[in-house]
Parts: C-alpha cells; structure tokens; sequence
C-alpha cells in the first residue's frame, strides 16, 4: 500500500522498508525531498539506496528509477541477487527500472532526459549514483553564454579559472536540486564522503543543498557490526541523533537499535 494520499503536502512520509530506519526519521522521508546518503567506497550506499527502490516497488507499490553513471546495469542486478531481489521482475513489470549511462556519455541533455523519464513514467522514488560523477562533470552541464562573469567575480576582481570552476560546480548542485525538488519524487543522491577537514561530501556543497544526509560509515573494530549510520540531518523531521550499528544482511540492510 502506498503512502496515505489524504496526507498531502508537510508532513507526508515515504517509507523506506528497511528494517530499523523509518523510526529514525518519523516513519520516513519527507515527501519530494533530496536526501543526500554519503560514505566511503564499500561502505553500502548503493545497497541502501537499492533497498529503499525494491521495498518501494514490492510493498508501497511506487515505481522507482536507479541511475548509474558509475555502475552496469547487468552488474547491479547480479548484485541484487544476494539479497534475493528479482530486479528483472520488477523491470518487466514496469516497477522498477535502471538507467545506467556511461561516464562517457554524458552530455548536456542527460539530466533532461532523466527528468523526463520521471515524468513520464510516474516515478515516486529516484536515486542517482552518483552525485560525485556528476559534479566532477559538472562543466558539460553549463554553457558559458549562460554565465556572466559578474555571477562569478566582481568586475574590478582579477580571477583564475579554478575560480569560476568552482562557481559552476557550486550553481550546478544547487540548481540540480532545486529542479529535483520540481519533480513528484523523492530522491536518494549517493555521494562521497569527503577525506578530511569541517565538510561531510566531496563536493561540500550537496549537505547544504539537500534536505537530509545520512551518513554511512565503515571501520573494522572486531566487533559484530563494522557498519554503522546516522542521520545528521532531515528537515520538517525530529530525527534520530544517536549512530546506529548498521548489517548488510541475506535481505538487505537492517539498522539496530544502539541498545542491541
């Protein structure tokens, strides 16, 4: 059963189906919203972001679209086997659907493409992974006629080109989300944790930019769970605050109580 329709607009949840998560953030994301998940590679972000599409289609009855700039199609699917998730199934019942697109193919009209397919299809679930590999080809997306000089620097301001880089990458997440947010869907973004220093992504942009982050975290103490989560932000939402120890099990993933 899908998300209650009377319930419309603030407040409105989309549950994720996985074990242990919807309580975290009361019952689920905020309806249309940009939830940024980020982490280190191997840390699950894809498995998680493929979780919330499968649950989705198999018990709230909403059609999902999975994006890959970085991944196969036919990799993803085997992939989803270990967790006994029939993506073909879903595909030809026309649920589920995956998009895989090569960093080399991307061009100007990729993410108009993508918005048209959730248009057009009645997308309510889309994740794209991942942010990272668009913002390193974020300069594709921008024509330089658009831009006038004046959005970057000063008029009297000397300036470099990693400058006015910057300036795109930063206008090209922010507009990016911005028309997400356009769109009758809630979207999952991967991105890349950022190494070090005061910001959570790679970009450091993206956690303004979206309205929640979940972090995913790998460390190998020894211990029975070397994953663990957090919420470190979702608006219009009284989240969970704690780090929770976090499984990829036979199913998926499944999200402890920190008391467990």
């Amino acid at each position: 059963m899908a998300v209650k329709k009377e319930s419309k607009g603030k407040g409105k949840r989309v549950p994720t189906g996985i074990p242990g998560f919807d309580e975290l953030v009361q019952g689920g994301f905020p309806i249309n919203s940009s939830v940024l998940v980020v982490g280190g590679p191997g840390t699950g972000k894809s498995i998680f972001s493929m979780n919330y599409l499968v649950n989705g289609a198999k018990d709230f009855g909403e059609k999902g679209l999975y994006v890959t700039f970085e991944q196969r199609d036919d990799a993803l699917r085997e992939q989803a086997k270990q967790f006994g998730w029939d993506l073909e199934s879903l595909e030809k019942k026309g649920t589920l659907r995956i998009l895989a697109v090569p960093v080399h193919k991307l061009t100007k009209n990729t993410i108009k493409e993508v918005q048209e397919i959730v248009k057009k299809s009645g997308i309510k679930r889309l994740v794209i992974d991942s942010l990272s590999t668009l913002v390193v080809n974020a300069p594709i997306y921008t024509s330089s006629s658009n831009m006038a000089i004046e959005d970057v620097v000063g008029e009297n301001i000397v300036f470099s080109p990693p400058i006015v880089g910057d300036y795109i990458v930063k206008r090209f997440i922010y507009n990016f989300i911005e028309e997400l947010r356009e769109l009758d869907c809630t979207t999952v973004l991967i991105g890349e944790a950022a190494q070090s220093g005061e910001f959570i992504s790679r970009d450091s942009i993206s956690e303004f930019a979206c309205d929640g982050i979940i972090m995913i975290n790998f460390e190998s103490l020894g211990g029975a769970y070397s994953r663990s989560i957090i919420v470190r932000k979702m608006r219009e939402t009284k989240n969970d605050e704690d780090i929770h120890p976090l499984e990829i099990g036979k199913n998926g993933i499944v999200v402890h109580n920190v008391q467990n």
